[in-house]
């Protein structure tokens, strides 16, 4: 569904959205118990807390890990019926919750829907012995909903609800610090849509776009613009389709998200060659790029400190902007659906978000599209 934005709405000169940082990122899965076993194992988060039958909740399992400043809530439902259940039946594992820390989360509530949000959760507080949290939230495209949450006043182990869990095997953490950014695809001609949403509803501002001559190859192309809070902490780029010979990434994500959603999450690494390489050893998939993009690659992007060979076989990328480079690489997508993926990124003074490695990389995303034969 489209959220309708009010078309008077003036934009104020302050941040009346003072966003802290990513607070979860919570998916809707089949299986929360079993997806969590693979984040920890595959990604090194640790689990730290859960909710379930044992705490009281009798709709659904959540399972919370953490590694550095990101945190995952994996949540399945209990039952064949509810809202759980019914988002999962339609869209398969994906991400419902983009929860961000504020410091009022009714101000933000407020703020937001007085713009033209269409409400989600209006302010609720939630108390335990370890104090309270305030959430509240409004919904975004899709079936996703943006979470506001207050936990000034709270020093359990996640929210009240929840009690700490550990595993019995130890995590070994693979070097990711925080979210980058999260990408969400939208439908046809909805892009600016969203981003008039963010800029007046929420008042972030459009850093950079790309079109359908920056993000094309000889078969498809889309279009993005990245949108940024006030102070730069949170980055959500925006996605549509673009036209072109044969159905682009976007279109295959929507046909198989059924609608748009978050498509994949940056984690942001100091150490990308020892972060991935620790990744591929426990089985998690890349995509690949031919050995020639790396033949021209420092004349491109001139001195870097990394050995270019080890790039080479761990298949990194690299692009340099007016402040400095950066290095990414993406996962094939980590459910059976070709949907939700990562991006692996280390920010060596770049702000920017890889253009010069965009034919590169969506010609890999197309040889996997080939291989479903979805393209």
């Amino acid at each position: 569904m489209t959220t309708a934005v009010a078309p008077n709405t003036s934009q104020p000169q302050t941040d009346f959205l003072p966003l802290i940082g990513t607070d979860y990122v919570e998916f809707y899965v089949g299986n929360a118990k079993q997806a969590a076993h693979f984040y920890q194992t595959a990604f090194g988060f640790e689990p730290v807390a859960y909710a379930g039958l044992e705490t009281g909740r009798r709709d659904a399992a959540s399972y919370v890990l953490q590694q550095n400043k990101i945190r995952l809530v994996l949540t399945a439902p209990l039952q064949p019926h509810g809202e759980i259940a019914e988002h999962h039946k339609k869209h398969g594992d994906g991400v419902r919750v983009i929860a961000l820390e504020v410091d009022d989360a009714t101000s933000a509530f407020e703020e937001t829907v007085r713009r033209g949000a269409r409400p989600f959760l209006k302010p609720t507080t939630e108390a335990d012995d370890h104090g309270h949290v305030v959430r509240s939230g409004i919904h975004i495209y899709g079936d996703t909903v943006h979470l506001f949450v207050e936990r000034k006043n709270y020093a359990g182990v996640f929210l009240p609800g929840y009690r700490p869990f550990r595993s019995l095997m130890p995590t070994v953490p693979t070097g990711l610090k925080y979210v980058d950014h999260m990408v969400g695809n939208v439908g046809w001609n909805e892009m600016n849509i969203w981003v008039r949403f963010y800029e007046q509803v929420m008042g972030f501002k459009n850093i950079l776009s790309f079109d359908d001559k920056d993000i094309s190859t000889e078969y498809s192309a889309l279009m993005s613009k990245v949108m940024s809070n006030g102070n730069g902490r949170i980055k959500f780029p925006i996605n549509e389709p673009a036209e072109g010979k044969k159905k682009s990434q976007v279109e295959e994500y929507l046909d198989f998200y059924i609608g748009p959603g978050v498509q994949h999450i940056a984690c942001a690494t100091d150490n990308i060659i020892e972060t991935v390489s620790q990744l591929r050893s426990r089985g998690v998939d890349f995509l690949s790029v031919p050995s020639t993009y790396y033949d021209h690659l420092l004349d491109r992007v001139g001195h870097i400190d990394e050995e270019l060979t080890a790039l080479r076989d761990l298949g990194i990328l690299v692009d340099r902007d007016d402040e400095g480079y950066l290095l990414q690489i993406f996962t094939k997508p980590v459910a059976d659906r070709p949907t939700l993926f990562y991006e692996i990124i280390q920010r060596k003074g770049a702000r920017s978000f890889g253009k010069g490695n965009f034919k590169a990389l969506f010609e890999a995303i197309e040889r996997e599209q080939m291989l479903r034969g979805t393209l």
